[in-house]
């Protein structure tokens, strides 16, 4: 099974007030998202993490990513280190700073940076999952490009509009990793609501 999910800013004290996160302090956040975690991840599964996953000293890594259950692919975002240890880089299936997979007859481009015309957008079958942008002004602004990308999309030859906010805050992820699926049902209730 695959999981997708951007943003922890595990460590993080200040992403707590930033994105008004339901946390006392930075150790409930991080437990919260440990415990989260591992309820649904299982050894054989695999993760992709798309940025912002630990806000510490690299030498500091293995502390956090040690605990967490299954295959880890990292999609750097701009607060993880650009190089790592080969004791940090041998807990990674993977660290690169774009990802593309078939999972399931959908094509899925992954960045942490968003894409909203990404390489096989045309189709509704691709998603471009992204993160960095949490839930401030420029996820607005990415909101209103959707929709407007939604509003006239035609068929074949025009944008999709497929690319969803995978950022650990959002409500249908809820500090969990979640699959293709949920992510994109969570999606489609949430961006119909706002």
């Amino acid at each position: 099974m695959n999981y997708y999910i951007s943003d922890l800013h595990i460590g993080h004290a200040n992403a707590i007030k930033f994105d008004n996160r339901p946390f006392a302090d930075v150790n409930e956040m991080n437990n919260a998202i440990i415990e989260n975690w591992n309820s649904r991840v299982k050894s054989n599964d695999t993760v992709y993490i798309l940025g912002d996953f630990i806000w510490a000293k690299e030498s500091e890594w293995p502390y956090f990513v040690g605990p967490l259950a299954g295959n880890k692919v990292l999609i750097r975002g701009n607060h993880d280190p650009r190089e790592f240890s080969r004791t940090v880089r041998n807990m990674f299936q993977d660290i690169t700073n774009l990802k593309e997979i078939k999972e399931d007859g959908k094509h899925i481009v992954m960045c942490h940076y968003p894409i909203p015309f990404f390489r096989a957008g045309f189709s509704d079958t691709a998603y471009m999952l992204y993160g960095h942008v949490h839930r401030t002004k420029e996820y607005e602004y990415l909101t209103e490009m959707r929709k407007a990308i939604k509003a006239n999309a035609t068929g074949y030859g025009t944008p999709s509009g497929n690319f969803i906010n995978v950022g650990c805050m959002m409500p249908y992820m809820d500090y969990t990793p979640r699959t293709l699926a949920e992510i994109i049902a969570g999606d489609a209730a949430h961006f119909e609501n706002n």
